[in-house]
């Protein structure tokens, strides 16, 4: 058996799987952060060719903002910077997303706690923020931009791309994705 086509995941080694990754970005309302987490990543995947390898979604611990767009202002940095949120629309995270998703990404702490409470028995090594894919900023949360101008969503885009980069290397790694394939059974030959 090839060494390369193993893949250590959740500590066990495991041929790849057939299944994409699949990555939650989490915030408390899905207006600002998180979107703009989920939009961030899926441009990075897609320009990395790995958009049948990885999917992304984006849920909030709170409901108030279901079915609402992105928050206007983080629509517009992203747009500046050239990531569509378009369509993207908000949810409330539930204990099913951690049976769906691979990665249940938060975005600070308080997150990280309420997701916590929902996480199913088993599923904690889902769960992580998205500053740990960037120990080297010195950072450890992305900071709700929402009360604030645009400067802070402007500091928040910057964090969450580098975090996003970190994050993606890290999957890359793990489940052995070089971006050439598109059957993700034919990856390793």
């Amino acid at each position: 058996m090839d060494i390369r086509a193993l893949n250590y995941y959740r500590g066990q080694i495991q041929m790849n799987q057939s299944e994409p990754v699949r990555v939650l970005f989490v915030c408390m309302g899905n207006i600002c952060r998180s979107p703009t987490a989920q939009g961030v990543f899926r441009s990075l995947v897609e320009k990395e060719g790995l958009s049948e390898n990885i999917q992304t979604d984006s849920a909030g611990t709170i409901g108030i903002h279901a079915g609402e767009q992105p928050d206007r202002r983080a629509r517009s940095i992203a747009k500046q910077r050239g990531v569509d949120l378009s369509d993207l629309r908000g949810r409330q995270v539930s204990s099913s997303d951690f049976e769906k998703f691979d990665y249940v990404i938060a975005m600070d702490r308080s997150n990280y706690n309420d997701l916590t409470s929902v996480c199913p028995r088993g599923s904690e090594e889902k769960l992580h923020l998205l500053m740990d894919f960037a120990s080297h900023v010195g950072v450890q949360e992305v900071p709700d931009p929402y009360y604030g101008g645009a400067a802070g969503f402007e500091r928040v885009f910057d964090l969450i791309e580098t975090a996003s980069e970190g994050l993606l290397q890290m999957i890359r790694e793990k489940h052995l994705l070089d971006g050439t394939a598109k059957d993700p059974r034919t990856r390793c030959q």
